[in-house]
């Protein structure tokens, strides 16, 4: 992520401070600070404006994410990451049993009490850091892909739509459309990055469709054909960033704001990886300071 301004840190502690000790100990609240300060700029916006719990809530949601994202993208072993992510799992068991020990599980406790947060939501982020654990990932279909996708990031709008007070099938409609466009967003904008890791999300079915043999990583990557691929996982995104869309009509604007937000953000990131194209990955795609800053004033503060 692009790390934010100095003033945007600082007013990001500030916003982070203001959780009630009453619910939070202060190594809780100390660990979801420090996670805070390395948020991106889009999530800062995107979240700036929520009311205080909803605001705590959201913090304490992306420090979970954060944390067992960190163990699947870290230099460790695989056998290790595994291991640190079991850990996980059986801190979301305290959890919910009401008796976690890590601080921003600690801190998860009154948000997920108030929010009704679902334990197999978190437990499926964690399944989709699992296949990120690998030493090698590859997938092999497009039900494989859309099920990576509802992991690491449908999963996630399911526990934010709770926060947000959007109803349930709305909710569950917006998190699933919503959370796809974002991550096929940024598997089209991560190729590159991703490759160094050893990892393609690039479906081996769909590869197969343009008569390019999975196998090698950079043999896939300079076929000649493999935009076409590019080409058809940005098509998808963009159906489901319109069916998203739709669902965020049915939605109260003063509640769904936060999701219009990164909405925005990412279908520019999209349309600018699609203008590149798809032969020099390494070129860097991103969204402008002022470019971010409009879409917070026009998304974040008018309907």
């Amino acid at each position: 992520m692009t790390p934010r301004p100095a003033s945007c840190i600082h007013s990001g502690m500030e916003d982070a401070r203001t959780m009630s000790t009453n619910s939070l100990d202060a190594e809780a609240l100390a660990r979801v600070e420090a996670v805070v300060r390395g948020a991106g700029t889009s999530f800062y916006w995107a979240m700036r404006r929520l009311p205080e719990a909803k605001r705590r809530a959201m913090f304490c949601i992306y420090a979970f994410c954060r944390e067992v994202d960190d163990i699947a993208d870290g230099s460790a072993a695989a056998p290790e990451k595994m291991t640190a992510l079991g850990l996980w799992r059986g801190e979301i068991e305290r959890l919910f049993g009401d008796r976690p020990r890590d601080p921003v599980a600690r801190a998860l406790r009154p948000v997920v009490a108030e929010f009704g947060l679902r334990k197999e939501d978190f437990r499926a982020i964690i399944d989709g850091m699992e296949m990120d654990a690998r030493d090698m990932l590859r997938i092999a279909d497009m039900d494989e892909l859309n099920l990576y996708c509802d992991r690491v990031a449908c999963a996630v709008g399911r526990l934010s739509v709770r926060v947000f007070g959007i109803d349930d099938d709305v909710g569950a409609e917006l998190a699933s459309s919503l959370g796809q466009a974002l991550q096929l967003t940024n598997i089209l904008r991560d190729i590159g990055e991703d490759a160094e890791r050893n990892r393609l999300y690039v479906p081996a079915d769909l590869l197969a469709a343009h008569d390019i043999a999975a196998g090698d990583i950079p043999t896939v990557l300079n076929h000649p054909r493999f935009p076409e691929t590019c080409d058809t996982l940005a098509a998808v995104a963009r159906r489901r960033f319109d069916q998203a869309k739709a669902a965020i009509l049915q939605c109260d604007a003063g509640k769904i704001r936060p999701a219009v937000m990164m909405m925005e953000v990412y279908r520019r990131i999209l349309d600018k990886l699609a203008y590149r194209g798809w032969l020099d990955l390494n070129m860097p795609v991103t969204i402008s300071g002022p470019g971010k800053l409009w879409i917070a004033l026009r998304y974040g503060y008018f309907p």
